[in-house]
């Protein structure tokens, strides 16, 4: 079998690399990424890209056909990642996880591309009171990145001529540790923070609600969509990857992460606007069709395994939501010395 991981270089990559050698481990795994963040490695003892068998630079919006001859599956992780990169990049957040994402999908069924995986996301139901929302439920996306993986979505579902199985896997907000770690995440935030400082300063009123799935758990969802049988789920298939334990207010995120780091002061501004990005997600239907695939890692186990990891950093930056943990930091810093051009292609 050949995977080919397009963002093998990113925040996930690195933890579904490890994840898939050691699943498939004659499996010929191929990374492609852009390179943004590769140099943020984090505690890793050994290089990530080491466990591929082949790792190509280059722009999704160039994407080289060729390199799908032969693969047997995509895993579909290239994006701009975020709510603040998708504002800073508007434009630039449409061509890559919209217009080269769908081209890459077309060039995929051309090629004879058996199974598609797109890390699709959670966030895309927006402001959403009432019920856990089902993906049978309207959407209500409220930024650039969430529109994006809307309209992707989409796509997958009409120009989808039935040669390609397809799963788009609608995930909860991702945390726990990784070789490339980001602290733009709401629980890698608070953990970050409680190291540093000895203080979670939660800026909303600390209600919204939030899925939660540690990245590990990411990698097994992947694990299972890629060899899902068809029977479960039908050829093209959307579906939300959490748990339903793991849908928690964000007060009750820096309730978790102070009770496993004793002394952590907890702050709520009660005075604040609402945050209109709230929602509980209902996944019953990703517990019924992979049952041996849900997630395992609870969320204390995440605060455990970010805090050995940011520890046994040496972690101690009180000023880290300006640092290159920051993903829009590092793109903006790639920029200001002329790296990246303003649309984000190295010059």
């Amino acid at each position: 079998m050949r995977i080919l991981i397009t963002g093998s270089m990113g925040y996930v990559g690195p933890i579904l690399t490890r994840h898939l050698r050691h699943k498939f481990p004659d499996a010929e795994l191929i990374g492609f990424d852009t390179a943004f963040f590769a140099h943020n490695l984090t505690g890793a003892t050994r290089l990530p890209e080491s466990l591929l068998d082949r790792v190509h630079f280059g722009d999704i919006r160039s994407f080289p056909p060729e390199l799908l001859d032969g693969v047997d599956v995509v895993v579909h992780l290239a994006a701009i990642s975020n709510d603040p990169m998708g504002k800073e990049f508007e434009g630039v957040t449409e061509a890559i996880n919209e217009k080269a994402s769908v081209a890459l999908a077309q060039m995929a069924e051309q090629r004879g591309v058996g199974r598609f995986v797109f890390a699709s996301s959670c966030s895309i139901y927006g402001a959403a009171e009432g019920r856990p929302k089902r993906e049978s439920d309207s959407l209500n996306p409220l930024t650039a990145y969430a529109r994006s993986k809307v309209a992707m979505e989409n796509a997958l579902r009409s120009s989808n001529a039935g040669n390609m199985t397809v799963t788009c896997l609608r995930f909860a907000t991702a945390c726990g540790m990784s070789d490339r770690l980001r602290l733009d995440l709401v629980l890698n935030d608070f953990v970050a923070s409680a190291l540093a400082t000895g203080e979670i300063t939660v800026l909303s009123d600390g209600t919204p609600w939030r899925p939660l799935i540690d990245v590990s758990d990411m990698a097994r969802a992947i694990e299972w969509a890629i060899g899902r049988d068809t029977d479960r789920g039908g050829r093209v298939l959307v579906v939300n990857a959490g748990s339903n334990a793991g849908n928690y207010q964000v007060r009750d995120l820096a309730d978790v992460v102070a009770a496993e780091m004793p002394g952590t002061r907890v702050s709520i501004n009660t005075a604040a606007p609402p945050d209109l990005r709230s929602y509980q997600v209902d996944f019953s239907l990703f517990a019924e069709l992979a049952p041996a695939h849900l997630p395992a890692v609870p969320l204390a186990q995440s605060v455990r395994n970010l805090y050995a990891g940011l520890n046994g950093m040496g972690f101690s930056d009180k000023e880290f939501r300006s640092s290159s943990l920051m993903r829009l930091k590092t793109l903006k810093d790639h920029i200001a010395v002329g790296r990246l051009s303003a649309d984000l292609r190295w010059q």
